[in-house]
């Protein structure tokens, strides 16, 4: 029965998820019945592609991404996939009315990853960010929303940026990963060997930013979702203020992590705030 295949795939983006991403997880979990689901079928989506141009090395990954593509489009238009992952994130999109424009946007991002290794203006740098991060902020927004275009468009500023926040301090994060695996370099006109505290800092800047415009959208969202996604803020955040408090000479040589106790900590702090309203 087709039902059995669709539970079958939605327990595989569930369990990509859980693999792939703990932190993403934990605030997922958090998540209402009604959207959960759809969010752990989005983020299978986002990283499967985002395996392909990143850690494939020795297959083709052109012609990997190619195929995914070609799968994609073919779920979106016959609402099947023989792909688990592709089969439940086709439902996601058909269920809420998540526009094509945003996929596209997504899937030039991750082209862009098979061959662009360094960004010299903000233009690419920001339409790389775009296409890599806000897109995916949009497609849980919607969600979030179910399909509501008035407090879509409310909530759209505040979630790209808390897409672009997120993104940002994972480029932070793996800012060594990145230079010496995949010789790639996001942040404009940085130059690795004068990487400083005054480099860093301007980066943590320009994120405390994106963090503060993306925590006014976060207390208007729908309460089925503001819990997850505040939870996921906090986790980000406190890798924020690590990264901050730690020499950029560091950064350059090790990957900078949340403790899980710390993780825990975070977690009740936020149901305690959530339950007494104060979220």
């Amino acid at each position: 029965m087709k039902d059995q295949f669709d539970s079958i795939s939605y327990e595989c983006s569930k369990l990509v998820t859980q693999r792939y991403s703990t932190s993403f997880s934990l605030g997922t979990k958090l998540l209402g019945d009604g959207v959960r689901m759809h969010i752990y079928n989005i983020y299978g989506f986002v990283r499967f592609a985002d395996e392909i141009v990143d850690t494939f090395h020795g297959f083709d990954k052109e012609l990997l991404l190619q195929k995914f593509e070609e799968d994609l489009a073919h779920a979106l238009e016959h609402k099947i996939s023989l792909n688990p992952i592709l089969n439940s994130f086709q439902y996601t999109v058909h269920e809420n009315n998540i526009q094509p424009d945003l996929i596209e946007a997504f899937l030039k991002s991750m082209r862009t990853d098979l061959h662009k290794q360094t960004y010299q203006t903000e233009e690419e740098y920001k339409e790389y960010i775009y296409g890599s991060a806000d897109v995916v902020g949009l497609m849980c927004l919607q969600v979030f929303v179910k399909g509501d275009p008035e407090v879509y468009d409310k909530l759209k500023s505040a979630a790209m940026s808390l897409g672009s926040a997120f993104q940002k301090v994972n480029f932070l994060r793996d800012l060594n990963a990145d230079f010496k695996t995949l010789d790639r370099t996001y942040f404009p006109n940085l130059n690795l060997s004068n990487f400083d505290e005054l480099s860093k800092m301007k980066i943590i800047d320009e994120i405390e930013n994106d963090f503060k415009q993306a925590l006014v959208g976060i207390y208007k969202l729908p309460k089925n979702s503001r819990l997850g996604v505040y939870t996921a803020y906090r986790y980000y955040h406190k890798l924020l203020t690590k990264l901050k408090n730690t020499p950029s000479v560091k950064i350059q040589k090790a990957r900078i992590r949340v403790p899980n106790y710390q993780k825990m900590s975070l977690l009740a702090q936020s149901y305690i705030k959530f339950h007494f309203n104060l979220l």
